[in-house]
């Protein structure tokens, strides 16, 4: 028999791990490169976030009006974009300071079968009078970037006017497309009102307008009819699709790609994010102005949303419910300063708000596509749709989506 000869715990550990010469040409060349690589991208996101507190260059990151997608499109031809010919009437309406916007008016299929084909190039005016008696009209605001003719949209009127059969006003903002003027929070309010007043002077009963609005648009729907509900305007309801609680929020919360949160690396600056909220000259407080809204609302998001997430929804549709709910006294940033009665006084309350809440919200799961959530309140019915699909641009064209709109709205 022979002895085991064991070695040396040094020896071992040497001989396991290699060590590496941090001094060595070739890994200070990597480590100087990392570096170099690192501080670029650093200053690259400062320089960024520097540039997103000038009004100017804020103005057009939130708008994006130069974007006129498509390029040179031809407004008074929508049959180009796939409209159906002779469905479709091209306007230009004027605002209350004097700014003229680019508009279409989509006929709803019900009009349309109603007319001799082939149909005229253009339909008249005075048609939209009849078309408006016959059947709601759906008043769309569309989201940041592009014009009316870009293919997405031209994809919600489509649907509208035939699944739904409703007429469309859609309405480019002053500074897009062909419209005059330059995009503003105040502007896009007047640009909204200057819209519904022109469907009320051409024959549209205010109750059988249902406004709708995507994205940036939810912010300029909720703001009209916060104000129509201020004046005790009626009107059929409200459909705020992808919306967000207000520009700061979605400054906070949006990531590249979904993936890269944009204001995460400045929080390791103290105050840094709180001084680039105050630079920020456009608000657009949603959760504001959907508080002053009294008619019925629909609030859809799909939760593969990569460019606002889902979330902004639940705010916007939680606080409306939290005012029916029973308070709850919250524990410290020392939870161990309560005692046990503390405790189970809170896990009391929360009991009895989720109680509350499952008095107040039905919820509705659609197999394969989403979960609606239905609350009947005694001011307002607000519903909530999280559709699984959609993303961000799509949402609408859903046909899920559309079966809500039209059971919840009468279409």
């Amino acid at each position: 028999m022979t002895d085991d000869v064991k070695a040396p715990p040094s020896l071992l550990a040497d001989a396991a791990v290699p060590a590496v010469d941090e001094t060595s040409p070739r890994t200070y060349s990597l480590l100087r490169r990392m570096r170099y690589v690192s501080t670029t991208f650093g200053s690259l996101y400062l320089v960024a976030v520097l540039l997103l507190t000038i009004p100017f260059i804020q103005t057009h990151t939130l708008y994006l009006n130069a974007l006129r997608f498509p390029w040179f499109a031809k407004f008074d031809q929508p049959a180009f974009y796939g409209l159906a010919p002779g469905k479709t009437l091209n306007l230009q309406l004027n605002t209350s300071d004097h700014e003229t916007l680019g508009a279409w008016f989509v006929f709803s299929d019900h009009w349309y079968r109603s007319q001799p084909f082939p149909p005229p190039a253009t339909p008249s005016l005075e048609s939209v009078q009849t078309a408006v008696q016959n059947r709601p009209t759906i008043l769309f605001f569309h989201g940041n970037a592009a014009t009316r003719a870009f293919h997405v949209r031209v994809a919600h009127y489509q649907a509208y006017s035939a699944r739904l059969n409703v007429n469309v006003l859609a309405i480019d903002y002053r500074g897009y497309a062909d419209s005059t003027g330059r995009p503003s929070e105040d502007g896009l309010a007047l640009d909204a009102r200057a819209a519904w007043d022109w469907l009320l002077s051409h024959g549209t009963k205010a109750e059988d307008i249902l406004i709708v609005g995507h994205s940036l648009g939810t912010a300029v729907s909720a703001r009209l009819a916060g104000d129509l509900s201020a004046e005790g305007s009626r009107y059929r309801g409200v459909v705020m699709m992808s919306p967000f609680s207000s520009i700061e929020s979605v400054l906070n919360t949006y990531s590249i790609l979904g993936l890269f949160p944009v204001m995460r690396p400045l929080t390791v600056i103290p105050r840094a994010p709180g001084l680039v909220a105050k630079a920020l000259i456009h608000k657009f407080d949603t959760l504001d102005a959907f508080h002053r809204v009294t008619g019925p609302t629909l609030i859809a998001h799909s939760v593969n949303d990569m460019d606002i997430p889902d979330s902004h929804s639940d705010v916007l549709f939680d606080s409306i419910i939290e005012p029916h709910l029973a308070e709850i006294k919250r524990p410290s940033i020392r939870g161990n300063e309560w005692k046990d009665s503390d405790w189970e006084e809170f896990k009391n309350a929360r009991a009895i708000r989720k109680d509350q809440r499952a008095a107040l919200v039905q919820t509705l799961d659609i197999r394969n596509f989403g979960i609606l959530e239905n609350a009947s309140l005694p001011d307002r019915k607000v519903s909530l749709l999280k559709a699984l699909k959609g993303g961000h641009d799509r949402l609408g064209i859903q046909e899920g989506v559309q079966d809500v709109m039209r059971i919840m709205f009468d279409l």
